[in-house]
């Protein structure tokens, strides 16, 4: 049995991705400027089995995501980009190695042209979990990760998953070219976050 759990362990570890850092590469966004941000998390809802934490936890930790990573970009345009957090889930203990519940977040992310006076991205939902290190593998975020640092990794993967997505947009469809405004896109019908975290994963 021993052998077993050790083998189960050496493949997760393998397995395990690298973690998202804050300061990587940045992604090619054209003349893309956030002229402002917002960031509302008051209708969040906390998913069954989550660990208990306020909705308002996690306003200064995208905020400063957001400020870390689109900040940093100072083209010709200006954009205003807004976050809300839909719902979470901030994993507790599980049986090391076997069971490993992972954190998730859903949010829905706006791009605003201010040029235009149009929305490039409105009410787009993401679903984001968090990473998986060698540690976080093998005894579950936890007990590896407090409810701070959980949020904190969220956060940046929320945003990095949305600037990725941006540059994706960039590339295919011409977002950001300096006033060559792409096709307006059809306002959405609203979307409403998974009420529970089995929703997330499917």
């Amino acid at each position: 049995m021993f052998r077993i759990l050790a083998l189960l362990a050496s493949l997760v570890l393998l397995a395990a991705c690298e973690e998202t850092q804050l300061n990587e590469a940045k992604e090619d966004l054209g003349d893309f400027n956030m002229r402002v941000s917002f960031v509302y998390t008051d209708k969040a809802l906390q998913w069954p089995l989550s660990r208990a934490a306020e909705p308002s936890e996690w306003n200064e930790p995208i905020e400063r995501a957001l400020e870390a990573r689109l900040g940093r970009y100072t083209g010709a345009g200006k954009y205003d980009v807004a976050i809300t957090l839909e719902g979470f889930l901030l994993a507790t203990g599980g049986i090391p190695v076997l069971v490993n519940p992972k954190s998730a977040a859903v949010v829905n992310v706006f791009v605003y042209d201010v040029s235009t006076k149009t929305y490039l991205l409105k009410e787009h939902q993401m679903k984001i979990f968090e990473d998986t290190t060698g540690e976080s593998a093998i005894i579950g975020s936890g007990y590896s990760r407090t409810k701070a640092e959980q949020i904190d990794g969220l956060a940046l993967k929320i945003v990095d998953g949305l600037e990725e997505y941006m540059a994706e947009q960039h590339a295919e469809k011409g977002w950001f070219n300096g006033g060559e405004s792409p096709e307006t896109l059809a306002e959405p019908e609203p979307v409403t976050a998974p009420a529970n975290p089995e929703a997330v994963a499917e």
